[in-house]
């Protein structure tokens, strides 16, 4: 018996394995891709990069219009979580078996947050530019829709978890229903909601880097800018300093972590 289950996963794994090496073949025909050109081209693409895309000095005196930019983009990247932070928990409270008062709000409030939670930032960002242009606005809504979609499903979850013991109790009590959230759901879960929320932070600094190609706003133009009028080495000290401010950012959560957690 347990060498005919065996034989079986060992087929299963074998038929998967070549479903997989089909798959590939098969996008490699259709895209043209040559495997061995990529490869010999890596060694021409870093002597081009160690060439053309470092920072001179010409570079290093548009630092303070990077640094703007890169000012706008972070800036716009809080607002957008902080939002949509303090309406992922409204909504999330509704949504929650916890704390929720109606089953048809609850399964709504869940509807919404998988809708706007699926739909990437770029395509929202994509959409939105036929209502609002190519501005900051609409880099905004773009982090704004995604993050609320992402921190009330985390949101559901970790009220869900949270130990309904001291809920129970309050209820006991004739606790009302803004007291029991006051005093037993929000305490017990601040530690997973900052988390949630400081790592939705870190991931809307890099997405608004790409958001801002579209919207034609922040750092992201700027680099684009940049790099069409082929001025590499401005392009260059452009990357550089968003690596650095997500690596300070990163530092920074991570901080803050370890201190609530």
């Amino acid at each position: 018996m347990k060498l005919d289950i065996f034989k079986k996963r060992k087929k299963q794994l074998v038929i998967f394995w070549i479903g997989i090496i089909v798959v590939t073949l098969g996008s490699m025909i259709i895209t043209e891709y040559d495997p061995i050109l990529g490869i010999t081209s890596i060694p021409k693409a870093i002597l081009w990069a160690c060439s053309n895309f470092y920072p001179n000095t010409k570079a290093l005196s548009r630092l303070p219009s990077i640094l703007a930019k890169l000012k706008e983009t972070i800036f716009l990247s809080i607002a957008a979580t902080t939002t949509a932070s303090g309406l992922a928990l409204l909504f999330s409270l509704l949504g929650s078996k916890t704390t929720n008062t109606n089953g048809i709000m609850s399964t709504l409030t869940r509807l919404i947050a998988s809708v706007f939670r699926n739909v990437p930032d770029t395509v929202w960002a994509m959409v939105l530019l036929f209502s609002f242009g190519q501005n900051a606005m609409t880099g905004y809504f773009a982090l704004f829709f995604t993050t609320f979609g992402v921190l009330t499903r985390a949101f559901i979850e970790a009220i869900d978890e949270a130990s309904y013991d001291s809920v129970e109790a309050l209820q006991s009590t004739g606790a009302t229903y803004f007291q029991i959230v006051a005093q037993a759901v929000i305490p017990s879960t601040t530690p997973q909601l900052i988390s949630w929320i400081l790592f939705m932070l870190e991931t809307n600094i890099r997405s608004s880097t790409l958001i801002g190609l579209l919207t034609g706003t922040g750092i992201g133009y700027t680099f684009s800018m940049y790099y069409k009028s082929m001025n590499y080495n401005a392009a260059s000290l452009v990357v550089i300093t968003i690596i650095f401010s997500v690596f300070v950012i990163e530092v920074i959560s991570n901080y803050v972590r370890r201190v609530i957690l």
